[in-house]
């Protein structure tokens, strides 16, 4: 039986967001690198990009960011439901989000990467943000050992 967990658990962590829209052929998914902060989740786009389009139909999304390691025996679920919106590029916040998969020294980024992927200078930068409406996790952590044992 899935137990609850403090969000906090997986939100800092560099993990991928799963974010669902929908469009008239159907429900999309995007994977996506994520920074929590003053209670939204912001995730990277350009103003070009598909789930931008989406969003621009139908702001309903759902987030799902999964922590699994088969080795340790954690699993946890964190999903995340509401509407989102598309906002201007915000320098700094995108620099907080690449330091947390590229790490904290920026000079260390790959310059191939910032040119071409994730380049904050781009004027068609956007950033996705999602202040949920509901937040549910389940912990089956619990997989190797039983649930008398189960992570924390």
């Amino acid at each position: 039986m899935p137990t609850p967990f403090d969000p906090q658990a997986v939100l800092p962590q560099p993990l991928m967001v799963m974010l669902a829209t929908t469009c008239p052929d159907g429900p999309r998914i995007a994977p996506m690198w994520f920074l929590w902060e003053d209670g939204a989740l912001w995730m990277p786009s350009d103003a070009g990009a598909s789930t931008v389009t989406r969003l621009a139909e139908d702001t309903a999304v759902a987030a799902e960011i999964v922590q699994f390691s088969a080795e340790d025996g954690v699993l946890l679920h964190l999903g995340l439901r509401g509407r989102a919106e598309v906002c201007p590029m915000d320098v700094p916040r995108f620099k907080r989000l690449l330091a947390k998969y590229l790490g904290p020294d920026e000079s260390a980024w790959n310059p191939w990467f910032i040119a071409h992927v994730a380049r904050y200078d781009d004027p068609e930068g956007r950033m996705i943000r999602l202040v949920p409406d509901s937040v549910f996790t389940n912990n089956v952590s619990f997989f190797h050992t039983g649930p008398e044992l189960a992570w924390p």
